[in-house]
């Protein structure tokens, strides 16, 4: 069987080098989701004794990053398209975008409000199978 050689073109890889190195700096500093501190967080804010001040800084910024993860989880699984997870995603968004206020008990308010959001979209999430339910 006698061919003709076709051209084939060159591979050119899908990254540069410097697009490679921060793909693989995001995974070495990835880690899985943790529900069980999710949940430890918002027992934290929830619960009728208030969070100490000196925690309240440390508390706001853990709740803004399993929101912001939650978040990441429900647009990944299209969980968007459950109108209640819609509306969860909205809320957390909004949250995770205001300051913590200064004064102690606008402070509070803020976890709390966190904290239930959280708490809903983890929730939300679970009871349409895109989580594990932690117990």
């Amino acid at each position: 069987m006698t061919g003709t050689a076709r051209p084939v073109r060159r591979w050119v890889p899908p990254l540069s080098g410097t697009e490679l190195v921060t793909v693989l700096d995001r995974l070495r500093g990835w880690s899985p989701f943790d529900g069980g501190a999710l949940l430890d967080d918002v027992a934290a804010v929830l619960d009728d004794v208030p969070p100490p001040e000196g925690d309240i800084a440390q508390l706001a910024e853990r709740l803004g990053g399993h929101l912001a993860r939650l978040v990441t989880i429900a647009v990944a699984s299209e969980a968007e398209r459950d109108p209640t997870v819609a509306q969860l995603v909205l809320r957390s968004r909004i949250l995770h975008a205001d300051p913590l206020p200064c004064g102690r008990q606008e402070a509070i308010a803020h976890l709390r409000r966190l904290g239930w959001t959280a708490n809903e979209l983890h929730d939300r999430l679970a009871a349409i199978r895109c989580l594990k339910e932690v117990a």
